[in-house]
């Protein structure tokens, strides 16, 4: 529950008229979705994002709540499990593309969340990348997921491992678990992974190694453009925008929303080595602000 506080001052001649003028100004102002920095006591910050406005983000509450909510965590056992009774008998790639596609874009349909993908010509199904994206939501994972069109590993942090149904889906198809409070066991668990990136299966890298918590691009890790050298595969540069807005991090403040995923033309890796690093890194980076803020 949210308090204010109300100036108890005697109003000052026609103080009555300016007030109930206000007030009209506000009402108007909520009731036309415009949810201003002086509404900052009332309103808060993810209502502010809302497209739907003030009256829309309430009017969203029970459908998140009773909804959307159950129908995610039904799916994700539900999908889960059936990834994990499928992989005996089918290929990892099958089944990826039949549990994990099929998650992604139900929950992002009831979400709802559209999603627009520019750069698809940029991709060539028979060649495997390196694939690095930028990381501002956990709603990412459906955007990838469910709209990049390729098959791919993720390269995930250990501590999903234990999400019940996602955690041991994951494993079953083949999805690398890091542990990043270990850096040699880290090292080692990507370097067992190579083998699985071949015949158009690409690997999925966030750089900055976790979501970015203000918007900002994050410092990036060099694992992604270290195992891109290593297996000499091209580094596909993907951004995404928007995701943000429909989940912020550390919230569960969910709202529906637009989402787009942008695939850049991939970059080649071919005699570089170690000392090119930095350069592949700046040329990522340069490639996630320049879409972000188009």
């Amino acid at each position: 529950m949210m308090f204010c506080t109300f100036d108890e001052r005697p109003l000052q001649p026609n103080g009555s008229t300016r007030t109930s003028s206000n007030r009209s100004s506000i009402l108007n102002r909520l009731q036309l979705g415009e949810l201003p920095d002086d509404m900052g006591v009332l309103v808060s910050r993810s209502r502010k994002l809302s497209p739907l406005g003030w009256f829309g983000w309430m009017l969203y509450q029970p459908y998140k709540w009773l909804i959307f909510a159950p129908f995610f965590v039904s799916t994700t056992l539900l999908l889960g499990s059936a990834t994990i009774v499928l992989s005996i008998f089918l290929p990892s790639r099958w089944v990826s593309l039949i549990c994990g596609t099929f998650w992604s874009r139900l929950n992002a349909w009831l979400t709802p969340m559209s999603v627009n993908v520019t750069g698809r010509e940029n991709v060539d199904p028979q060649q495997s990348y390196v694939v690095v994206a930028n990381h501002q939501s956990l709603y990412d994972v459906f955007v990838l997921y469910g709209f990049l069109g390729i098959d791919f590993k993720w390269v995930m942090k250990q501590e999903m491992r234990s999400v019940p149904g996602l955690g041991i889906g994951c494993e079953k198809v083949g999805h690398i678990f890091v542990d990043r409070s270990n850096r040699q066991a880290a090292l080692a668990s990507i370097k067992a992974a190579e083998s699985k990136i071949i015949n158009g299966t690409s690997v999925v890298f966030f750089p900055e190694g976790t979501r970015s918590r203000d918007g900002a691009l994050r410092q990036f890790k060099k694992g992604a453009f270290r195992f891109a050298l290593d297996l000499n595969l091209p580094i596909l540069p993907v951004t995404i925008v928007g995701t943000r807005k429909i989940l912020p991090p550390d919230s569960l403040d969910l709202l529906p929303g637009k989402a787009r995923l942008i695939i850049d033309e991939p970059i080649r890796v071919d005699d570089l080595d170690g000392k090119d690093i930095p350069r592949l890194m700046e040329q990522v980076r340069s490639v996630f602000e320049d879409r972000r803020s188009s």
